[in-house]
């Protein structure tokens, strides 16, 4: 009996390989993926759930992080078309042309992934499918085993990634507390354990004004954001973050690999080789595969600085061809200009000249 062969890469090619980077809705919260929002009933999730669906459109901040302006969905599926029109009255001016609302769906089992789909064909610059709530879309008939908590966020986490978009659930918190936050989403652990991404509105006090934001994911960094619910606008306010949040710098080697290739242009030769010389323009020993590794890790911070790099092995070596090339994104950077890698010794770069040893 044949079997299906795995689909393997070794670690040195995966590490080389240029992948995109992950895209996000709203920056360092709501990757792209299958993520859920939980908490009370009557907490306000639906208002932040609307705040965000109009923002994101409009390709507005959510409070001080950019999102990706694209078409957003909102299931409404607790709601009538009174509800959701009055909601909009009171959190915007003017509802975008590419935000768009629905108050009924099919079921997971009964057609939902493929009204998503359709929806997605014909709006593909879709970003975000949000769905109040995730009880709306269940199975009625099935158990609420594990397997069948992870199977139903498992097939909308697959639908996500084919369509490239955010899937964002709308759930409720278990009545009773509990240390861990994730605990308190209701039903089993196999809801949490299929997330890409999870948010937890929570506050102990209904009347209470302040709620804290948890978000923990995959693609995220941890953190609580301390949020303030106005009744004016109808829309929650950041107050405070558990992470600050000042512009992201690079790490000192990546910015002096940026200013060391602006001065020589061109190298191509051994790793080694190039580590040395790094190494001494920055008075610093730098390990060649530390730096590579970093190299790799920040390819398109380089890339956005116009740094770019190929690397190939030849007879045991690893060999680097990088260059500085202002004025240009990758898609100038010709193959050809990399070719010959694997003859790097006989290669003349234009300024300066390094030879492998």
């Amino acid at each position: 009996m044949n079997k299906t062969k795995l689909a393997v890469i070794d670690g040195e090619t995966l590490m080389d390989m240029r992948l995109p980077p992950t895209k996000f809705c709203i920056d360092q919260i709501l990757p792209q993926g299958v993520a859920m929002i939980s908490g009370a009933p009557k907490v306000g999730k639906s208002w932040l759930m609307l705040d965000w669906t109009i923002r994101i459109a409009k390709g507005e901040e959510v409070w001080n992080f950019k999102t990706t302006k694209g078409t957003t969905l909102y299931l409404c599926l607790e709601d009538n078309w009174n509800r959701v029109q009055n909601r909009l009255f009171d959190v915007t001016d003017e509802a975008p042309s590419n935000a768009f609302f629905a108050i009924s769906s099919c079921s997971i089992a009964d057609g939902l992934l493929e009204q998503i789909e359709g929806f997605v064909s014909l709006y593909p610059d879709t970003v975000l499918v949000t769905i109040d709530t995730f009880q709306m879309i269940r199975n009625a008939d099935k158990d609420t085993s594990y397997s069948n908590d992870y199977q139903e966020i498992e097939k909308l986490k697959v639908l996500a990634d084919k369509l490239q978009i955010t899937i964002l659930l709308v759930h409720h918190l278990r009545k009773q507390g509990d240390s861990d936050p994730l605990n308190k989403i209701s039903g089993t652990t196999g809801i949490s354990g299929a997330l890409d991404t999870t948010l937890i509105l929570d506050r102990s006090n209904r009347n209470q004004k302040n709620a804290k934001l948890i978000c923990t994911g995959r693609d995220i960094e941890d953190r609580e954001l301390e949020l303030n619910f106005s009744k004016d606008t109808h829309t929650w306010d950041l107050v405070s973050d558990s992470i600050e949040n000042p512009e992201s710098l690079l790490p000192e080697e990546i910015s002096q690999l940026i200013a060391y290739m602006k001065q020589i242009y061109l190298y191509v030769g051994s790793n080694s080789e190039f580590a040395k010389d790094f190494s001494s323009f920055c008075g610093n020993e730098i390990n060649p595969s530390a730096l590579k590794r970093l190299m790799n890790k920040y390819r398109f911070e380089l890339e956005e600085n116009e740094v770019y790099f190929r690397s190939s092995r030849s007879n045991g070596k690893r060999f680097l061809n990088i260059r500085y090339k202002p004025d240009s994104d990758e898609s100038d950077v010709s193959d050809a200009e990399f070719s010959g890698v694997k003859n790097a010794v006989n290669l003349v770069p234009v300024v300066p000249v390094y030879e492998s040893g």
